[in-house]
This record gives C-alpha cells, sequence and structure tokens, in this order.
C-alpha cells in the first residue's frame, strides 16, 4: 500500500503538479505573515494526502523559491520547521498521512471512522498551535511572489490523478491491495520509470527488518514482560519517549507487539514525531 502511493506520488510530483497547486494558493496571499502560514498550511493538508516526507520533500522547495524570491530569507529556518511540524502532525489525521499510522491501521483493523475520531482532537490542537506559533513569530509584511509559469502535462496529470485515487481506495480496503500493486507499476514502468526510482525503499525495507526484529522481541519472555509492564502503566508516554529514541515508525512497530491500547499508540506515536531530530 505504501508503496503504490508513495510511486503515484513521485510521478505527481515530476510532472510539477504540486509546485503549481501550491503557487496558485501562495499566490492569493499579499504578506510575509499569510504566505508562511499559507507554506505551512499547504505542507500541513498535503501530508495528510500524500504522506509526511513526501510533503516535505514537495512544500520545502516552494517555501525555500517564495522566501529566497521575496527577499525574506530572514524567515526561512522558521518556517522549515514549521514545516516540518505540520508534515508530522498534519498527517495524523489520515491512515495513509505517516507511515505508523498506515501499519497500526493494519496491524489493529481500525475503522476508518474511528481511527479519524481518534484523531480528531490532536489534530485540531496542533493547527491552533501551529497558527499560533506563526503569528507570533511572523511580522505582516507586504510583497510580491515571483510569477513563474510551469506548463502541466494534461494526459499525465489526470492518468497520475487515477492512479493515486486507486492507491487511497486500496488503503481503505475497497479492492485488494496486489491489484495496484500490478497496476500502478506497470502504468509507471511505460509512463515514468524515474517515478519507481525515486521510491523511499529505505523507508519500506525499515518495515521489513523492524517487523523481523519486533516478531522476535516479542518472542522473549522476559522483553514481553517488561514492555507489557510499561505500556500498561502508560502506553502514551511510552510511546512518545520512544519515539526520540528510535523514531515513531520503528516505535509503532515495535510496540505493538506488547499492547493492544492502539488508541494511545497512535496518538503517541504521532505526536512523539515532533520531539528530537530523530523522533520522525
Amino acid at each position: 500500500c505504501l508503496f503504490c502511493t508513495l510511486a503515484v506520488v513521485c510521478a505527481l510530483k515530476n510532472v510539477k503538479f504540486f509546485t503549481v497547486l501550491a503557487t496558485k494558493i501562495v499566490k492569493l496571499f499579499k504578506n510575509s505573515l499569510a504566505i508562511i502560514i499559507a507554506l505551512v498550511y499547504i505542507t500541513f493538508i498535503g501530508s495528510m494526502l500524500i504522506a509526511n516526507d513526501m510533503a516535505l520533500l514537495t512544500f520545502l522547495p516552494l517555501g525555500y523559491l517564495v522566501l529566497h524570491t521575496t527577499g525574506k530569507r530572514k524567515y526561512m529556518a522558521f518556517t522549515f520547521i514549521m514545516q516540518n511540524i505540520a508534515a508530522n502532525l498534519g498527517g495524523m489525521l489520515t491512515p495513509f498521512g505517516n507511515p505508523q499510522n498506515l501499519y497500526l491501521y493494519t496491524k489493529f483493523n481500525i475503522p476508518t471512522g474511528e481511527f479519524m475520531s481518534i484523531m480528531a482532537l490532536p489534530f485540531i490542537v496542533a493547527i491552533l498551535l501551529i497558527t499560533l506559533c506563526c503569528i507570533i513569530f511572523v511580522k505582516n509584511e507586504p510583497l510580491t511572489v515571483k510569477d513563474e509559469k510551469i506548463e502541466l502535462s494534461p494526459a499525465k496529470t489526470v492518468i497520475y490523478l487515477i492512479l493515486f485515487a486507486l492507491s487511497i481506495v486500496i488503503v481503505f480496503r475497497v479492492i485488494p491491495y496486489f491489484i495496484g500493486l500490478i497496476v500502478i507499476p506497470a502504468a509507471l514502468l511505460i509512463m515514468d520509470r524515474k517515478a519507481l526510482k525515486m521510491v523511499d525503499y529505505p523507508l519500506l525495507m525499515t518495515f521489513v527488518f523492524f517487523f523481523i526484529f519486533s516478531g522476535n522481541m516479542a518472542r522473549i519472555d522476559m522483553v514481553r514482560e517488561f514492555f507489557s509492564a510499561l505500556m500498561s502503566k502508560s502506553t502514551l508516554l511510552v510511546s512518545v519517549f520512544s519515539c526520540q529514541i528510535i523514531s515513531n515508525v520503528p516505535s509503532a512497530i515495535l510496540l505493538s507487539q506488547f499492547t493492544d491500547n492502539y488508541r494511545e499508540l497512535l496518538v503517541g506515536v504521532n505526536i512523539g514525531g515532533a520531539g528530537t531530530l530523530i523522533a520522525s
């Protein structure tokens, strides 16, 4: 499921679809505060649809371009940090927004409505806090955005959007995943082989190796008892702190072996990703 989504997103990125979409939105705003909020919100919303890492890879360059061409480089570090936080916290609302979400969504067979209801409150709080930070730290200064024309390929864009819809339908278990695993790579082999090369294979391999590692760890009695005792005290806190040490995807895979409290685990590994440099 994750491979299909990442492959199609890479193809859409290659035809500049996200750049055109984001640029049109940004051009609606005429001051530094509004444009930085727009950049952060685009990353926030983008992470819900195209996963957090792809949202950053797509919209960080746009943030650099906008701030560089408008002479507002003093806000670049702040904007990048806020985009990073937005990518992590925005992606928590949907099963495919963060890799650990997709894993837990499948592992515990969580209904889609229940998944989104669990993450709704943290999601709303994240929006409010991110917006507040922007208002506090960015001055309301007038600016203009450089006009750059980018031509989209209508045929490719439509086909890629159809493939993207297919990958989303697969995540929601409407059709079997193997259909997408046949159709999407076959289409990209013909239309954009580069997209298949751009997929984050190390992330996919991280899943594979941690499935093996966590499965073995869960079979050791001493380890199982230790983690079960910790998780019984506070699944939320243990998962948040675990992210700071071994990152959020490995934490989700490992800790899911020792608890059935997927509600707190889901919240913990999502908000935990906004901590240390290796938290996500």
